[in-house]
């Protein structure tokens, strides 16, 4: 059964627009969702020693700017309507009104700025973990390999030109794809260490991190190079949804954002419990119910394991 949700819809002189989106009762990005909103009341906590035995979801969880951002993508993406030419200006167009609409949210300071200060669209030539957190949309619409790649980089150019940034979320994004269309865990390592040879290290493991990953001094864990390689494994480590994101979770660091990015590849590749769906939309507001319900219709199918 169908039913209708009101949500965010055309932009009109860059302000959302009321529309009745439709639920047809398939998972389509919460994978993100869920990782960001469990690791939110982790985020930069410093050595407590969590493990992975944390409770999942408490009050003390939030929605932040993963899950805008992730919501921001997936509504660009919805609103091209398979015309992806004006993707750019979409994206820019539904991060800033989502923003907008939810200001409170704990942005980054330099990509505050982008969103709220005046309308330019010029990008930030940033590296940071953003363009991977925010991502995986595209993976679930991309027809092709080329595709995936155009899509990503476009999404992610908008503000993360750097290259570094780029590769970031065009290695999420590609992570995702492949697990959607069902290759297996060793083709997605090999495909991913192409972009993080570390992915090769055998040193370099979930329960190492947990004792040597978190703080540091430079700012290196908020970035695509220092978080995105970590998410990967996180997945690559797991033997399902819920454990992919306790993996991501239980290294500690910033926990909402590789939360998000594991969980949208571990939704690819196994799916998600119907439970943990309502119970991380429970978290969300109407409107960003509303884009999220809207994605359905456009997202490609999972292969079935």
């Amino acid at each position: 059964m169908k039913y209708g949700i009101m949500g965010l819809g055309k932009m009109r002189g860059g302000s959302p627009q009321s529309l009745t989106y439709f639920y047809d009762g398939e998972e389509k990005m919460i994978g993100a969702i869920i990782g960001d909103i469990v690791g939110s009341r982790f985020e930069f906590v410093e050595n407590d020693n969590r493990g992975k035995n944390f409770e999942f979801f408490t009050g003390a969880c939030r929605a932040t700017d993963d899950t805008f951002m992730t919501v921001a993508v997936a509504q660009a993406l919805f609103l091209c309507r398979g015309d992806y030419s004006t993707l750019a200006g979409k994206t820019v167009n539904c991060m800033r009104a989502v923003a907008r609409a939810h200001p409170n949210t704990g942005w980054g300071e330099k990509f505050y700025h982008w969103l709220f200060d005046g309308n330019s669209a010029l990008p930030i030539n940033s590296y940071g973990n953003g363009a991977g957190m925010r991502i995986s949309p595209v993976g679930w619409v991309a027809d092709s390999e080329a595709q995936l790649k155009l899509l990503a980089n476009t999404v992610t150019g908008v503000t993360h030109n750097h290259p570094e940034g780029l590769k970031g979320g065009e290695a999420v994004a590609l992570c995702v794809y492949l697990a959607r269309i069902g290759a297996e865990k060793a083709t997605i390592r090999e495909r991913a260490a192409a972009y993080y040879p570390i992915l090769n290290d055998p040193s370099f493991t979930v329960v190492n991190l947990q004792t040597s990953y978190g703080y540091d001094d430079l700012g290196n864990w908020v970035t695509c190079q220092g978080s995105v390689p970590h998410a990967i494994l996180a997945f690559l480590e797991s033997d399902g949804f819920e454990d992919a994101v306790r993996n991501a979770v239980s290294i500690g660091g910033d926990s909402d954002t590789i939360g998000a990015m594991a969980g949208g590849i571990a939704e690819a590749y196994y799916g998600v419990p119907a439970h943990l769906e309502e119970q991380a939309l429970s978290y969300l507001s109407d409107d960003l119910k509303g884009i999220y319900y809207a994605f359905g219709p456009i997202r490609k199918p999972r292969a079935r394991r």
